[in-house]
This record gives C-alpha cells, structure tokens and sequence, in this order.
C-alpha cells in the first residue's frame, strides 16, 4: 500500500503537456478528476455517454481558462475492439498521443442475489467494469508506449466489501479489474509506462447511494476532496508509487 505524502498539492504545472484521458467523465470521481487534471496544466479528453453532461464539463473547464479540453463520446456497455481502435487512433491525430488514462467509468444496476441476477446486467457489468478498461489499455498502449512517462490509473473497489452476498457482478468485475492491474503492473514494471491503482474511502456518489440506499450519503466527502490524488498519480511524483494501491481510507 502506498500513501499520498502529507501536504502535498498539485501545482498548476503538474500534468503540463501531458495529455489525459478520463473515463466517465460526467460524474463522480471522473468528473472531479477531469476539473483537478485540467487545473493542473493538463489537455484532458472526456469520456462518457452522456454529451449534455460532458458539454457542461467541457464549460466548466474552458471557464476556469484551463487547456482547450476535447470530447469523446462512447457507450463502453456497447463498445467493440474496433471502437476503441478508433479512440486510440483519434487520440494520435487530434491529440499527438496520450500520457494518461484514468479508469474511473464504473456500472452498478444495485444490490442483487446472483440467482436473480439477469443475465443482461451481468454482461453489463463485466463490460463496463472490467472488459471495457481492458480493451481501451490494449488500444492504447503503443501510444503510451511512446512517452517517456506514462500512467494509467485503475481506480477499485474496497475488496473486503465488495466480495460479500449481494454485490453480484460488480463485485466480480471490480475484483477482477485488481487481477489485471496487477499483471498489466508485472507486463510494464521496466517500461515508461505505469501502472497505478486508486483506493478512495466511502464518497457522495449516485453509486454509493444505490449501494447504500439507508445512509446519509450527504454526510460523505465529495469525490473532489481526492482528486488531488489521481493527479500525483498521473505525474512524475507518482512513480514512487508504481504498482502500489495507493489507499486514501482514513
């Protein structure tokens, strides 16, 4: 486990000419990490399905004179390998590469018995969990491959509560999604590109609420409050934590 150094704050010029890629974009952790990424001097490209919520997103950072951010839109539920052929293809041509990728996309359809668990949403969250990080790593590692620093950031899921009755297949694929970070970090460990994995504590997400139906999730930090942390990651600083989790529970 790896621990965020006390005090530390990124500067305006931390992710300088780094490009950033961020999925699910348009809420959550996605959408913190996209504005603290855009702060920190980098050109960060939005992810996600829903084009109004990225738009706003786009605003916002165009607002507060960051970088020209750029859109993508993309269904990961209905994404095949040609699709994010494409991405990476459009991320060299429009973008000149990529530096980072921040896996923050996530699909939970709530708590369910896996006897009555549809077989729709099971697809569905493997693919979007699990299957989706998978493919658009693949896609784009030669261009990460290119940089002489590059990360990729996998953010997971609290194990010890994930791996228990109910959580279906969510907790399947986010428990899977640590296994391929984990042999994606042994792959890459003597390449500039690395591998880091993000534990963040209990947030006031539409996530958390689902799970958490009986909770005052307004009592919960906002997912901007760790933020900060995936931009180290993204850095050079974040070397000193390759392969590592860095854990952010208190």
């Amino acid at each position: 486990m790896g621990a965020l150094p006390t005090g530390w704050v990124p500067a305006s010029d931390t992710l300088s000419s780094r490009t950033i890629l961020v999925t699910g974009a348009a809420g959550g952790l996605g959408r913190a990490s996209a504005l603290a990424c855009a702060r920190a001097g980098a050109s960060v490209v939005l992810l996600g399905r829903k084009v109004p919520a990225l738009e706003k997103l786009y605003d916002e950072i165009e607002a507060l004179g960051a970088r020209t951010p750029s859109i993508y839109p993309m269904d990961l539920n209905g994404a095949l390998p040609h699709d994010y052929a494409a991405l990476a293809e459009a991320l060299d041509r429009q973008c000149g590469g990529v530096h980072g990728i921040v896996h923050a996309a996530a699909q939970f359809a709530g708590l369910t018995p896996l006897e009555q668990l549809a077989p729709e949403d099971w697809q569905q969250a493997l693919q979007v969990n699990l299957t989706a990080p998978f493919l658009l790593t693949q896609a784009c590692m030669p261009l990460l491959r290119e940089q002489t620093d590059a990360s990729i950031v996998f953010v997971l899921e609290d194990e010890s509560r994930i791996a228990k009755a109910f959580w279906g297949a969510y907790g399947v694929a986010k428990r899977g999604l640590h296994g391929l970070a984990d042999i994606l970090h042994q792959e890459t460990e003597n390449s500039p590109v690395r591998v880091n994995l993000l534990q963040p504590p209990p947030m006031r997400t539409t996530l958390r609420r689902m799970a958490y139906f009986g909770e005052d999730t307004l009592q919960q930090p906002l997912p901007e409050e760790f933020a900060p942390a995936v931009v180290y990651l993204l850095g050079t600083e974040g070397r000193a934590a390759r392969g590592q989790t860095l854990d952010l529970r208190a």
